[in-house]
């Protein structure tokens, strides 16, 4: 849903359609293959019943725009925690998943990352109200748009600075992100070894279907029965595919995750700059008050160039001291306004950017638990779907003789 509030009010349904690969031309006049992404909008009204809805608005985008895009959501509204972007190259794979960005299966996972990517905008209180996201979505040719803002502010996250009083939230949100990262990162490395080795026991599975229709051919009493397990085995076998393709659905959500920790980090290193030039500001106002007091009172606390100047060539005259004196007390005017509006501020920084972190918490919190949730549910329904293969072999009358006979792997045993 997105409501402009630069616009009519609209509500307006968002989805990334299909993804299409293509050749072009890229900036340096070299052929390259790059993969386009169908925008779909359309209004989010009631249809009549009977009626037809009204047929969407659409537009083709590059990856490289959608990173443009995201680029100036960070520069332009550096308090907000901006959603990721799906990867721009496979990680944590698994010998079975593709590493090439053109892969059909990682595109389509692309495609449903960056729909969420726009869904994410679209209902966040702030960005989905921004100009250049509303043009992003329904103008062909807005890239000089984005390239104009995204430049004109991408220095002001462009360097860390160590502050002397750090605001003790951002940093301990910033460790908490560092931990999180941690935490999600490990998890996808064990998820992908454990991949590695159920697909790698499934299919070994698939060799007792074989052997059992094989063995079938030769016995009289149990030739259906070996026949009915050959046939179990090979379904147990190839099921491993879909359990395993929805398991990458719940690994893609566990990543958004691992890239909103860079977005977190992103708000925090906005603050540190903030809260530097604070300190910075009122560092260089507390030196000009200090040359006051000097040229006032005529003594010098800390060793100076103009002290060692006074003691060689002779005092100041008195029109050159209160001229000096002006200029510094119209110095310290400046600097105390300077101060006074680094500090509004960086205050201000700090309540909107707290409103959103908490807002982000609660979204976090309540995705991390859906997607466990499911991932848990999932792998009930997996268990439950071999049990199910097992009790199959335990109905078949020609092995009511030959219970407890069969064991085959470290994780099924049969009859």
């Amino acid at each position: 849903i997105l409501l402009p509030n630069f616009w009519p009010v609209v509500k307006l349904e968002i989805n990334v359609a299909e993804a299409e690969k293509r050749t072009g031309k890229n900036t340096v006049n070299m052929q390259e293959t790059y993969t386009v992404y169908l925008i779909e909008i359309r209004p989010a009204e009631t249809v009549p019943e009977g009626g037809t809805p009204a047929a969407p608005d659409t537009l083709w985008r590059r990856y490289s725009e959608f990173e443009l895009l995201r680029t100036y959501l960070l520069v332009t509204y550096p308090y907000v925690i901006v959603p990721p972007l799906p990867e721009k190259r496979a990680e944590f794979v698994w010998h079975k998943l593709s590493a090439d960005n053109l892969d059909p299966d990682f595109v389509e996972r692309r495609r449903v990352g960056l729909e969420n990517f726009l869904l994410r905008v679209a209902s966040h209180p702030v960005l989905s109200n921004d100009k250049i996201f509303f043009l992003f979505l329904t103008e062909v040719s807005n890239r000089t748009h984005i390239y104009t803002y995204a430049d004109s502010r991408l220095k002001s996250l462009s360097a860390m600075f160590r502050v002397k009083n750090p605001d003790k939230r951002f940093t301990a949100l910033k460790h908490y992100s560092d931990e999180l990262n941690t935490v999600i990162s490990q998890l996808l490395r064990v998820r992908a070894r454990v991949a590695d080795r159920l697909y790698g026991v499934y299919k070994v599975h698939g060799n007792y279907g074989r052997v059992f229709s094989e063995w079938s051919a030769i016995e009289k009493e149990m030739g259906d029965g070996l026949q009915s397990a050959g046939h179990h085995m090979d379904t147990y076998a190839a099921s491993i595919d879909d359990i395993l393709e929805e398991e990458e659905h719940y690994a893609d959500e566990l990543k958004e995750y691992l890239f909103y920790t860079d977005a977190v980090r992103s708000v925090c290193r906005k603050h540190e700059l903030i809260q530097y030039e604070l300190e910075m500001a009122a560092q260089d106002l507390a030196h000009k008050k200090q040359q006051k007091e000097e040229l006032a009172t005529g003594t010098v606390r800390i060793f100076s160039l103009k002290g060692m100047t006074s003691k060689l060539f002779g005092q100041e005259s008195q029109e050159q001291r209160e001229s000096r004196l002006a200029t510094l007390e119209q110095s310290i005017r400046e600097g105390e306004e300077t101060v006074k509006e680094k500090n509004a501020e960086c205050q201000e920084f700090v309540r909107t950017a707290w409103e959103d972190i908490e807002r982000f918490k609660e979204q976090k919190d309540k995705d991390l638990r859906e997607a466990l949730i499911g991932y848990a549910i999932m792998q009930i329904s997996m268990c439950k779907k071999v049990w199910i293969s097992m009790g199959c072999f335990s109905f078949c009358p020609q092995f009511k003789m030959h219970k407890n006979v069969f064991m085959f792997g470290p994780d099924l045993l049969l009859l």
